[in-house]
């Protein structure tokens, strides 16, 4: 029978040609080492750049080979499935850590960050899931907890307009970022420790997310089974946004890839069916290109990934339902 360490911890760092960012982020774990037990696996999601090997090097270099060990996934299937290769490893230990911390690999750890997290959940037996308090490079905390997506955030993300953000205040992310503990509905995967009894509840991550709303997934069915989720602030974490996916939030000039709104998709028909995903759809289009239009009338710059409007109409639930219409003839 598998015993789970409640003092123990699994983090769990997947790569993809950031091998430089995840030794430094190891680096800052070593800091940690006496304050916790944990023991971390890095996964290489096959970046074909030599990666895996830098990272085996740097291990040895450094001596970490105890505590620290490199897999290669075989392939990219995503984000999710580089986590459950971990994950699934560290569960089937004898001694199975009693929490897995899933940890980007273009972040640093600040002291204490591990340990905050561990004692959180040690004193909280309804909490399954909780995150960091994340910063940039200059220590500004950026957002890290959120309400769950749904037509009404998808309508006040499309409009961007402060009257009808205020009126759907209750219903949306708050704009301010809590100095204190407080209770959320998911935080960001890049920093997100969660109890291991959650998953035998809910499963491992959703492999058919390539990337991005996989772990909003993960905490909307670990509510479903009655787990909370917590922001935790006194653990702190410094996160290079967009160093390992080529996305961040301002300024990008490229074209928003098409796994984001296959997620995105994906989480609305998953939780909520067909009817919440077109009303998702329909409101965020619409206040889209109101936006758009103000901005043009306005003379205002237009902050968006290039065509993401057309983009996203492209890889909407329409879309998406008219191609598979096609298929079944």
């Amino acid at each position: 029978m598998i015993s789970k360490d409640s003092r123990a911890v699994g983090v769990v760092i997947v790569n993809y040609k950031t091998a430089e960012l995840t030794v430094e982020c190891i680096r800052s774990l070593s800091h940690e080492r006496g304050l916790n037990s944990f023991k971390v696996i890095v996964v290489d999601n096959d970046s074909q750049d030599n990666s895996y090997e830098k990272i085996a090097a740097a291990i040895l270099a450094e001596q970490w080979e105890k505590w620290v060990q490199v897999e290669s996934s075989g392939r990219n299937g995503g984000f999710s499935f580089g986590n459950n290769i971990a994950i699934k490893q560290f569960m089937k230990d004898e001694n199975s850590p009693g929490f897995i911390y899933l940890l980007n690999p273009d972040t640093v750890v600040r002291p204490q960050a591990i340990s905050q997290l561990v004692l959180f959940l040690n004193d909280n037996s309804s909490v399954g899931i909780v995150g960091s308090r994340i910063e940039d490079a200059n220590q500004i905390p950026l957002h890290s907890s959120f309400k769950f997506h749904s037509w009404i955030t998808e309508l006040d993300r499309g409009f961007s307009l402060g009257i009808l953000t205020k009126m759907l205040r209750p219903w949306i992310s708050s704009e301010s970022i809590s100095s204190g503990a407080e209770k959320t509905d998911w935080v960001s995967g890049a920093s997100m420790m969660i109890r291991s009894s959650v998953f035998d509840d809910v499963g491992l991550l959703d492999e058919s997310y390539f990337m991005y709303y996989e772990e909003t997934d993960f905490c909307f069915n670990a509510a479903l089974k009655g787990w909370e989720c917590w922001y935790v602030p006194s653990s702190r974490i410094v996160h290079f946004v967009g160093q390992s996916s080529g996305i961040n939030n301002t300024k990008m000039k490229k074209r928003m890839p098409s796994f984001w709104f296959d997620s995105r998709r994906r989480f609305f028909l998953k939780n909520y069916g067909i009817f919440h995903a077109v009303l998702a759809d329909l409101t965020w289009f619409t206040g889209l290109a109101s936006w758009k239009l103000r901005n043009v009338i306005q003379k205002k710059r237009d902050y968006y990934p290039p065509f993401f409007l057309r983009d996203g109409v492209e890889n909407s639930f329409f879309y998406w339902f008219k191609l598979s219409s096609r298929g079944k003839r």
